[in-house]
């Protein structure tokens, strides 16, 4: 490379011909930010495969953070068009995103436990909540409906406490038995992670996953970027 010739990153492959506005979904054609899409790249041997941490070299393509729109594209061919070139989309893509997401998730978590940001048990959860140490709250799916509602309290209160509008956000996204699968002793069934870049890089993965198996929106209660009071 020249002096001359400017470092190209990943990314700046995906933007010829776009306008202004941005990356687009290949789906819905409508223009979005990295956070609000999922970045496809062709893999060596000819397959589209999910950069999400946006990264992989080439020519790249986005969809919007949605199963339904990725089971989309690969249905109606959308990626060869995209990255113009002859590649296959399994038809299993939709399934392999959501697992990749769901172990982008389970590792951080595991950082954010090193980093003595993640905490379980519901005790510790309650507690957490009420100091407003909490930036959210994880329930195992299968999780007793008693449990979950005494923690839900916890919630109700904090909110009403410091009188803001921003809740601690609640997320229900893998069983016990998936739990055990993905992160073995760590497995939880209620659990909360605290304030600090893994903790934070937790809330994110987790809302990415959720926005993925709800046609692109969040169900969980409350905002993410909450700050503490």
């Amino acid at each position: 490379m020249s002096a001359r010739e400017p470092i190209v990153s990943p990314e700046d492959d995906d933007l010829a011909g776009y306008d202004g506005n941005g990356r687009m979904c290949i789906v819905t054609r409508e223009s979005g930010s990295p956070d609000e899409l999922i970045r496809f790249v062709a893999a060596p041997d000819g397959t589209v495969v999910a950069d999400l941490k946006r990264q992989l070299p080439g020519r790249g393509c986005w969809v919007k953070i949605d199963r339904a729109l990725v089971d989309k594209a690969v249905a109606k061919k959308s990626f060869a068009r995209a990255l113009k070139t002859d590649v296959k989309a399994a038809a299993d893509l939709g399934e392999t995103v959501d697992k990749l997401l769901a172990q982008q998730l389970m590792q951080m978590m595991n950082m954010a436990r090193k980093a003595g940001q993640f905490i379980s048990g519901a005790s510790k959860v309650d507690a957490a909540i009420r100091s407003g140490a909490a930036l959210a709250v994880f329930h195992a799916t299968d999780a007793a409906a008693d449990g979950v509602r005494k923690i839900d309290q916890a919630r109700k209160a904090w909110h009403l406490g410091m009188e803001t509008e921003e809740e601690i956000p609640s997320y229900h996204l893998f069983s016990e038995s998936e739990m055990e699968g993905l992160m073995g002793q760590n497995a939880f069934i209620h659990a909360a992670v605290l304030a600090g870049q893994a903790g934070e890089g937790v809330v994110k993965r987790a809302k990415m996953l959720e926005q993925y198996r709800n046609g692109g929106q969040s169900r969980a209660a409350g905002g993410a970027g909450r700050q503490k009071q």
